[in-house]
C-alpha cells in the first residue's frame, strides 16, 4: 500500500478533492437510494451503495492511470479517438427515441454488468481535448475563418448535432465550454461571435423541423419548453414538481440541517439520488454542509487554474483548462437547479452523484489534469539536478 502511495504523482491537492468528494459522496447516495429501492422498486440501499463504490473504485483506477500518462500522447489520441466517438454518437442515435418507456438514444447498453455507456460524456472529454491540440497548433498563427472551418469547427458540430437531439443541456455545455476554450486560446473574438450565431440559427433550425416532423424527434422539443416554462412561471406548480420538491428539502435543511439519513424529501423528489442529490445534501447537511460542498469546487477550480499556469507548453495549458472547467461548471448548473436559478437540466454533480459514465468521465478529466500537473513536477526536478542548457538533447528531454 506504501508503495502504490509512493506512485501517486501530480498535484496533491486535486487529489484530496477528489478523494474526499468521493467518500463523501457514500451519505447522500446511500440515503437518497432509499427514494429508488422504496419508491420505485429497484434493488436495495446496500445494492446502490455497493455499485456506487465499484463505479467509484474504477473511476480512481481510471484517475490512476491516465495520470501516468505523459500530457503530450492525449494530442494523438484525440485524433484516434474522435472518429470512435463519432461512430458510437450515430450508434446510440439510431437505437431510436425510446425502449421500454426510457431514452435510448443517450445510452449503450452493455450486457451482464448492469449499467449503460453515454457516449456523449466521452465526446465531450474527446472533444475538449481535440480543441485544444487545434488551439496550441494555431496560437501563434494568423489564421482565418475559412482555414479553421474543416479541421476545427466540423468535428465540434458535427458532436453537437448528434448529441442535441437527445441532450440538449450537455450539448449545450459542451458547446459554451468550447467557445470558452477558444476565447482562452486566444482564437479570433470575431470569428466566435459568428459561430454563435450559426450555433443559435442551427438550433432554431432543429427546433422547427421538430414541431414541423414531431415522429423525428418525439417529445424532446416538447420536454425542454416544458422545463422552460416551468421555470419562468414558478406558480406553474404541475409543470415544476422536482423544483418544488427541492426547495422544500433546502428550506427545511436549515443551517446545519436534519442528519445524515434523515432526508424527508428524498422520497418524493425524483432523482433524489442523481440530478437532484444536492437538494438532498442541503436538507441534510444544511446550509454548511452546502456551502462546503461549493467551497470545494471552487477550490478544485482554484487549483485547475494553478495548474494551467504552470504548464511549460500551450497545449498543457488548454487542455487543463479545457477538460477541467467542465466539471466545476456542470457542478455549478446542478446546485443552481436545485436553487431554481437555472431549469432543469439533467446533469449530476461530478464525483457525488450516483451513476457510471459521468463519475467516469469526470475521473478521466482529473486524471488529465493530474498527468499535466505530474510532467511540470517531473520538469522542475529535473531543473534542479542541473540540466545542461547548452546541450539541446538534454534540454528537450526535460520538456517532454
Amino acid at each position: 500500500m506504501l508503495k502504490f502511495f509512493q506512485n501517486i504523482n501530480g498535484d496533491k491537492a486535486i487529489w484530496a478533492i477528489a478523494a474526499l468528494l468521493a467518500l463523501f459522496s457514500f451519505l447522500p447516495v446511500y440515503s437518497a437510494s432509499s427514494n429508488l429501492v422504496y419508491v420505485v422498486g429497484n434493488g436495495t440501499t446496500v445494492g446502490h451503495l455497493v455499485k456506487h463504490a465499484l463505479l467509484l473504485f474504477m473511476g480512481f483506477g481510471i484517475i490512476y492511470g491516465v495520470h501516468k500518462i505523459p500530457t503530450h500522447f492525449f494530442k494523438g489520441l484525440s485524433l484516434i479517438a474522435m472518429p470512435i466517438v463519432l461512430v458510437l454518437l450515430i450508434f446510440v442515435l439510431a437505437q431510436g427515441s425510446s425502449v421500454g418507456g426510457t431514452n435510448a438514444s443517450r445510452w449503450i447498453h452493455i450486457p451482464f454488468v448492469g449499467f449503460g455507456f453515454q457516449p456523449s460524456n466521452l465526446a465531450a472529454v474527446v472533444l475538449m481535448i481535440y480543441v485544444a491540440r487545434y488551439l496550441s497548433k494555431v496560437k501563434d498563427v494568423q489564421v482565418s475563418f475559412k482555414e479553421s472551418v474543416l479541421p476545427l469547427w466540423l468535428p465540434v458540430f458535427l458532436v453537437l448535432v448528434l448529441i442535441l437531439p437527445a441532450n440538449f443541456s450537455t450539448a449545450g455545455i459542451i458547446f459554451t465550454m468550447v467557445l470558452v476554450l477558444c476565447f482562452l486560446g486566444g482564437y479570433p473574438i470575431k470569428y466566435l461571435l459568428g459561430i454563435v450565431g450559426t450555433g443559435i440559427l442551427c438550433l432554431t433550425l432543429f427546433i422547427l423541423t421538430a414541431k414541423a416532423a414531431p415522429d423525428l424527434f418525439p417529445n424532446r422539443v416538447d420536454t425542454w419548453m416544458s422545463r422552460i416554462d416551468s421555470f419562468s412561471n414558478p406558480e406553474d406548480t404541475e409543470g415544476s414538481y422536482q423544483i418544488e420538491k427541492a426547495k422544500i428539502a433546502i428550506a427545511t435543511g436549515g443551517i446545519v440541517g436534519k442528519g445524515a439519513g434523515k432526508s424527508v424529501q428524498k422520497n418524493f423528489l425524483p432523482q433524489s439520488s442523481s440530478d437532484f442529490i444536492y437538494a438532498i445534501i442541503v436538507e441534510e447537511y444544511g446550509l454548511v454542509g452546502g456551502f462546503a460542498l461549493m467551497f470545494f469546487y471552487l477550490f478544485l477550480l482554484f487549483r485547475i487554474v494553478v495548474v494551467a499556469n504552470g504548464c511549460s507548453t500551450i497545449f498543457s495549458k488548454l487542455l487543463v483548462l479545457g477538460v477541467g472547467l467542465p466539471i466545476v461548471f456542470q457542478a455549478m448548473i446542478n446546485m443552481a437547479v436545485a436553487v431554481e436559478l437555472f431549469p432543469v437540466t439533467g446533469q449530476n454533480l461530478p464525483l457525488i452523484s450516483s451513476g457510471g459514465t459521468s463519475s467516469w468521465m469526470t475521473c478521466l478529466a482529473i486524471g488529465i489534469i493530474l498527468s499535466a500537473s505530474n510532467k511540470h513536477i517531473v520538469v522542475d526536478k529535473k531543473s534542479l539536478s542541473g540540466i545542461d542548457e547548452n546541450n539541446p538533447l538534454e534540454v528537450l528531454s526535460g520538456q517532454l
